[in-house]
């Protein structure tokens, strides 16, 4: 009987997991976000062109915006744009299947772990439902593909306790984490580092795999090596790390010179090596605090649905009594779930940027589903009375309900209309209106203010990305390690308003050309008729359409 119920039940998981990331899913979250587009549209050029919008053929990095995006993600875009086209459901649809095969992996990872289908299939269900997982694979997020391949390797790794052949198996994974996502590329060296001092022993038994896979993963990552001589590894980097100078340096000076201490004192508190250790310290455990894991999660609304923790209530305690069970039965598991928890939170550590986040500490994820199964299972086993048992899990599925109930409502209810704005929502509109109306202007001035307009016009109107390539008038500049794109054919992406461009300055320098114009209402004279407008999903005003007199 179990031999067909334990299959039926995997199969139900795997079916709400699909559910839970399809629903809606072009539509919630309510709009592509300008990496969403970015994705999209390189993997769109790709396509046709064999070459980024840079006119780059075949990168290993993508400069888009001058981050310089890793590959994994755009590249694995392409077959679904390829198939259902260059719109929110071609670029959606990929981390919806690879969040559902991480679900898969995980049910995998676990039954190899601990051969127990019981703690299997409670891991993999909760991955289906967390709040975390759920999040961000909705949405083209190159971390969720990172994790994907990270659960791999490690499954793969397990196998490889066993089998030291799956050992060179598992580096494929672990390299294509590293070309995926900037926190893989921290993580996963670390990872691998952990687990050949805790697993020495076994390697040197087996030297001749062990070698092959470390020669195998030094080899895939050969090609980072002209990234990191370039400084295009670090581009992201440097623009989110602690030990920015431009943010860093001023703050030491100015306790410096409040400072009353001797000079020598003043100075061995206050520098470079003691601020970055404290900003370390406080950002790493900024993530175990139960405000983030089971209260209000993440700040960034992009990344988490606020009004719930990224874990539900009820695996506090489980995942508490899974920790205790692991130490207590000195479970070699524990060897690979403590570096997994963690080290996946110190790449975080060293971004300054959305504390406590999300998106980079998704990594943790399925070790929280872990421990709370083993904290259920443990719990079945070692209290003696059923009563007591059922009541605790009675009460934990009532809290789960609760807590599911309150996040599905604000996910597909409130959610897309309280943070459109957060999302860019109504570029997709605006460029609908270019679309129609364009063949009607000589110049489309669309403001930049909400970010980056270039993007979103191309991704919309499906430009062909040859003739973006070649485009006479493209005119890119670069302001703060961030590369704008002024203009290309006929559109023309100033920052309209008080402190940029104003509406008359660009009437003033295209004298006889009719010019649409698209901008916040403050932009534009208010007795200018307004063609459109278009609100936010909360009713605030996001964009008025209007042409020159």
């Amino acid at each position: 009987m179990k031999k067909i119920l334990y299959p039926v039940i995997l199969g139900l998981i795997i079916s709400l997991a699909f559910f839970l990331r399809i629903y809606k899913v072009t539509s919630i979250p309510p709009a592509l976000n300008w990496d969403e587009v970015s994705i999209g549209y390189n993997a769109y050029s790709i396509l046709k062109t064999g070459r980024d919008e840079w006119g780059v053929a075949f990168p290993l990095n993508f400069k888009s915006y001058g981050e310089y995006k890793l590959p994994a993600q755009i590249y694995a875009s392409i077959p679904a744009i390829a198939i259902f086209g260059l719109n929110g459901f071609g670029v959606r649809i990929t981390p919806v299947i690879y969040g559902i095969l991480t679900v898969l992996l995980l049910y995998l990872l676990v039954q190899e772990a601990f051969r127990k289908k019981e703690i299997s299939l409670m891991s993999a269900f909760l991955l289906a439902v967390s709040p975390w997982h759920i999040q961000l694979t909705r949405a083209s997020f190159e971390s969720s593909f990172a994790l994907f391949w990270i659960v791999m390797g490690i499954w793969l790794f397990l196998k490889g306790l066993k089998n030291p052949k799956w050992l060179t198996f598992s580096m494929i994974p672990f390299a294509i984490s590293v070309y995926t996502y900037n926190s893989a590329r921290a993580f996963v060296p670390l990872f691998l580092f952990s687990l050949v001092i805790i697993y020495w022993k076994y390697f040197w038994k087996v030297k001749k795999w062990f070698i092959a896979a470390g020669l195998l993963f030094t080899v895939l990552m050969l090609p980072l090596a002209q990234m990191v001589i370039s400084g295009e590894a670090a581009a992201r980097y440097k623009l989110v790390s602690i030990t920015d100078e431009k943010g860093l340096i001023p703050r030491i000076d100015e306790r410096r010179n409040n400072s009353k201490l001797p000079a020598i004192a003043t100075k061995l508190i206050h520098n470079r090596y003691t601020y970055v250790s404290f900003y370390f310290a406080e950002n790493y455990f900024a993530h175990f605090t139960p405000d983030f894991l089971f209260i209000h999660g993440a700040g960034h609304r992009q990344h988490h649905v606020q009004g719930v923790g990224e874990l539900y209530w009820f695996q506090a305690p489980f995942i508490l009594m899974g920790i205790y069970f692991l130490i207590k039965k000195k479970d070699p598991n524990l060897k690979i779930l403590a570096p997994w928890l963690f080290l996946a939170f110190v790449p975080v550590a060293m971004t300054n940027d959305s504390i406590p986040n999300a998106l980079r500490t998704l990594n943790a994820t399925p070790v929280y589903q872990i421990l709370t199964a083993l904290g259920i299972y443990y719990s079945y086993k070692f209290i003696k009375s059923r009563k007591v048992f059922y009541l605790l899990i009675g009460l934990s599925a009532l809290l789960f309900l609760l807590n599911l109930g309150v996040y599905l409502t604000n996910l597909f209810g409130y959610y897309p209309e309280r943070y459109s704005k957060d999302w860019q929502y109504g570029n997709k509109e605006v460029v609908e209106y270019i679309k129609t109306n364009q063949d009607k202007y000589d110049l489309i001035t669309y403001s930049r203010h909400y970010g980056e307009p270039h993007m979103f016009t191309l991704f919309y109107l499906n430009y062909d990305p040859a003739r973006f390539q070649d485009s006479a008038n493209l005119n890119r500049f670069e302001t703060f390690d961030w590369v704008r794109v002024l203009q290309f054919d006929k559109y023309y992406f100033p920052d309209l308003g008080d402190t940029g461009t104003k509406y008359q300055d660009v009437v003033n320098i295209n004298p006889g050309k009719k010019i649409l114009f698209i901008g916040r209402p403050e932009d534009f004279p208010g007795e200018l008729p307004r063609l459109k407008t278009i609100d936010f999903l909360n009713g605030e005003r996001a964009f008025d359409i209007v042409e020159s007199k």
